[in-house]
């Protein structure tokens, strides 16, 4: 009896353990999210904000086509906290129409299809 709850004790602290580092790796805004792929070109629209304190910010609006690993495009809006690097790769998560998370990628990270309309259209 003593054996088997321990056992199973050894089991949950296991997979709790697990699961938390699954969630400190995961980002949960692009779990169940859409990939489009998109090329810098130009600088962002920078847009200044306020926040509840006071304080002013700066941040970069970007309204950009990108295309998913089939090649379908898609022209979507998103912000970031600085002006993107210019020519950098970015995979961008959306859900519906609204981005949620973006990385930069490589050139050789791109995916077939989604590389070559990049390239084709110059974005």
């Amino acid at each position: 009896m003593k054996k088997g709850l321990l056992i199973g004790s050894g089991i949950i602290l296991v997979l709790l353990i697990g699961f938390i580092v699954f969630i400190q790796n995961v980002n949960i805004n692009r779990l169940g999210a859409d990939s489009y792929y998109v090329q810098i070109q130009d600088s962002g629209k920078e847009i200044e904000g306020k926040s509840d304190s006071g304080k002013i910010f700066t941040y970069y609006e970007y309204t950009i086509k990108g295309f998913d690993e089939d090649g379908k495009e898609k022209t979507f809006t998103f912000t970031a906290q600085k002006d993107l690097r210019k020519q950098a790769y970015l995979q961008v998560y959306l859900k519906g129409d609204e981005v949620k998370s973006y990385q930069e990628v490589q050139a050789n990270d791109l995916p077939e299809k989604a590389k070559q309309k990049l390239e084709d259209s110059g974005n």
